[in-house]
C-alpha cells in the first residue's frame, strides 16, 4: 500500500488519564479514518493505556506518538475527553482549535480565557442534536449510553441481594425492584440492562414521549399524578423544570420511592445544575439496604439531595453512590465512541484540507464559542 501524504491538519490528543478518568479522545481505528481524510494524528505517549491501547497500536495505525510539548507546538487542532486546564490553555498557541466539553453554559470566565488566548473553541455541549447531520458527533448521547449500562452494574454490585428472581432449595428470592429517574439515553440503556439482569423495572421522566419509550423496553412507567406536558427540551432532552414543577415532582417521587430497592437517577441538563429528584426525606424513607446511584452527581450538585461523588451510607442504612465517572469505567467502548464523535466534529470543520468556520452552517454557529464566526 502506498504511503499516504501527511495531512495539513495536525490533530493532537493528550493523556488525560487520572484516578477518575480512563478514556482517551483518539483510538487507533479513528487514526486510520482520519488519515484517509488527510489528517495527521499526534498522541501523547501512554494516553491510551487505560483504554487498553498501546503506543505501538497507535504507531501501527499511522499516528505519531510524541510528548505533550510537541503536541502544543505542532498541532493546529486538539481533541479532549473533558477540556484543557487553565494552565494548559495559557500554553496553547493562538489559532489552535480546541474541541471538547468546555462547560460553556456555566463557565463564561473560562470561555473568555479561550478567547483571550486566541483559540478557536468548539463546545461539544452546544451541539444541535436535533439535526441529523449532528448524530455521529453527539458525545453526550454516546457517553450517556455507556453510563446507563454501567450504572446498573454498579447498583447490582452494591445491592445485597439478587436482581433476578431466584428459586433455590432454600426458597425463592424475589426480584429487585428498580426505579430509574430520567428516561433519556442513559435511562433507557439502564432499563434495558436492568431488564436483562432480571430486575422489575419502573421508570419516570417529565418528557411526554418517554412513557412509550419506557414501556417499549418492558418497564413500567411511574405515574406521579402530574402533568408536565411541555417537558420536552431542545434536541429531545428534558428541559429544566420550573421551581413549582420541581417541588411537585420531588414530593411525588419521595412518596413513591419507598417501594423500591434500587434507584438510579440520570437526569442531567446539559452544562447546567441538575434537578433534585429525590430529597433527603425521600432517601430517609427507603428501607435499610436500599441502593441509590446518582449519575448526575458533580460539583454542581446531583439528582439526590446531598449526594456527592463517592459512596455514602446514611444512618438508615441506605447506600448513596455519586457516580459521575461511570463511562470512564467502561474505558475501551467509551473511548471508541467518544473518539468517533470528536473525529466527526473535526472533519466537519475541514473544508478543502483546511479548518474553516462556515458562517451559514447551523452546527458551526452553535458550537464555536471562541474564534471568528462572521
Amino acid at each position: 500500500m502506498a504511503e499516504q501524504p501527511e495531512g495539513s491538519v495536525l490533530f493532537g490528543v493528550f493523556d488525560e488519564t487520572s484516578d477518575h478518568e480512563s478514556r482517551v479522545a483518539l483510538t487507533p481505528d479513528i487514526v486510520t479514518r482520519l488519515r484517509k481524510a488527510g489528517v495527521t494524528c499526534l498522541i501523547e505517549s501512554g494516553a491510551g493505556n487505560k483504554a487498553f491501547y498501546t503506543d505501538a497500536d497507535y504507531e501501527a495505525a499511522g499516528a505519531k506518538v510524541t510528548t505533550a510539548q510537541q503536541i502544543i507546538e505542532q498541532a493546529n487542532a486538539i481533541g479532549f475527553v473533558d477540556r484543557p486546564s487553565a494552565e494548559l490553555v495559557k500554553k496553547l498557541k493562538a489559532g489552535t482549535w480546541v474541541i471538547g466539553m468546555l462547560g460553556s453554559f456555566t463557565d463564561e470566565a473560562y470561555v473568555d480565557e479561550l478567547k483571550q488566548q486566541g483559540l478557536t473553541a468548539v463546545a461539544i455541549e452546544r451541539l444541535p442534536r436535533q439535526l441529523s447531520a449532528a448524530q455521529s458527533m453527539d458525545e453526550m448521547t454516546s457517553q450517556n449510553s455507556v453510563m446507563g449500562y454501567k450504572a446498573v452494574l454498579e447498583a447490582a454490585n452494591a445491592y445485597g441481594s439478587f436482581l433476578p428472581m431466584m428459586t433455590t432449595a432454600a426458597g425463592t428470592i424475589r426480584p429487585a425492584k428498580m426505579l430509574i429517574l430520567g428516561a433519556g439515553i442513559a435511562g433507557l440503556q439502564a432499563i434495558g440492562t436492568a431488564k436483562r439482569l432480571g430486575a422489575v423495572v419502573t421508570a419516570y421522566d417529565v418528557r411526554p414521549a418517554s412513557k412509550d419509550e419506557v414501556e417499549s423496553l418492558g418497564a413500567k412507567f411511574l405515574d406521579l399524578g402530574l402533568d408536565f406536558s411541555k417537558g420536552q427540551g431542545e434536541g429531545g432532552y428534558a428541559r429544566a423544570l420550573t421551581p413549582e414543577e420541581q417541588a411537585a415532582q420531588q414530593a411525588a417521587v419521595d412518596e413513591k420511592a419507598a417501594g423500591f430497592d434500587i434507584i438510579i437517577t440520570t437526569a442531567k441538563v446539559p452544562g447546567r445544575k441538575p434537578p433534585v429528584l429525590l430529597t433527603k426525606q425521600g432517601v430517609d424513607g427507603l428501607h435499610r439496604g436500599a441502593v441509590i446511584i446518582d449519575c448526575a452527581a458533580s460539583e454542581l450538585g446531583g439528582n439526590v439531595e446531598g449526594s456527592a461523588p463517592g459512596t455514602q451510607v446514611t444512618e438508615g442504612g441506605v447506600t448513596v453512590i455519586g457516580a459521575p465517572y461511570l463511562a470512564s469505567e467502561v474505558s475501551t467502548t467509551a473511548s471508541n465512541l467518544l473518539s468517533r464523535n470528536v473525529a466527526d466534529i473535526l472533519t466537519h470543520f475541514i473544508k478543502d484540507g483546511v479548518l474553516t468556520i462556515d458562517p451559514s452552517d447551523e452546527i458551526d454557529q452553535a458550537m464555536v464559542v471562541a474564534g471568528t464566526k462572521e
